[in-house]
């Protein structure tokens, strides 16, 4: 009997002990090895702007054309862009890459885009990509689209990159604040 009591209470030990075959469950603290802050400037092609304009629509519904915005919250129009990105947000800055890639207006009922586009680095600082994808619903004041890879200084790079439109001059202009937060660097 006390034998049965020792093996039993034995038992219960191993199982209460920290041992490596029942890690604990604390909950993995996230931090970013890298935090870069940058600033992208975005001038549409209105018709009457070519030497200024950095984005283009490429694509428009049958009720749009490729020169101004479709209605119904510009749903179905596809743009295409290869805009500065700045250390600051003023547009005249020395530019440190480029924003280049496609946003596409994905909702008739709210204002929202689906974006995918990489940062272009060849500076002193910065050489190689970011590459980021995701939803952006314009009317939240931040949104978060994944870092989903890079190249050179940004190899591999995985994170999350939280937008924020910093100004915008109705449809021709806009610059979106990023803070990109890498947690695989």
């Amino acid at each position: 009997m006390e034998a049965k009591r020792l093996v039993l209470a034995l038992f219960l030990l191993f199982l209460l002990s920290k041992s490596s075959a029942f890690p604990s469950r604390k909950s993995r603290v996230h931090k970013p090895c890298k935090r870069l802050v940058f600033y992208f400037h975005d001038i549409i092609y209105n018709g009457k702007n070519s030497k200024n304009a950095t984005a283009t629509i490429v694509g428009a519904p049958a009720w749009g054309n490729r020169t101004l915005l479709a209605n119904q919250n510009h749903f179905g129009d596809l743009v295409v862009f290869d805009d500065p990105i700045t250390l600051d947000n003023n547009l005249h800055s020395a530019p440190v890459g480029r924003a280049q890639g496609i946003y596409v207006y994905d909702r008739k009922e709210i204002f929202t885009a689906w974006l995918g586009f990489s940062f272009v680095f060849n500076s002193t600082e910065h050489k190689g990509s970011i590459n980021f994808a995701g939803a952006d619903p314009l009317m939240n004041k931040t949104r978060d689209v994944s870092v989903i890879g890079g190249t050179g200084d940004f190899f591999m790079a995985r994170g999350i990159a939280t937008l924020m439109t910093d100004a915008f001059e109705g449809e021709v202009y806009f610059r979106l604040r990023v803070d990109i937060q890498l947690y695989e660097c």
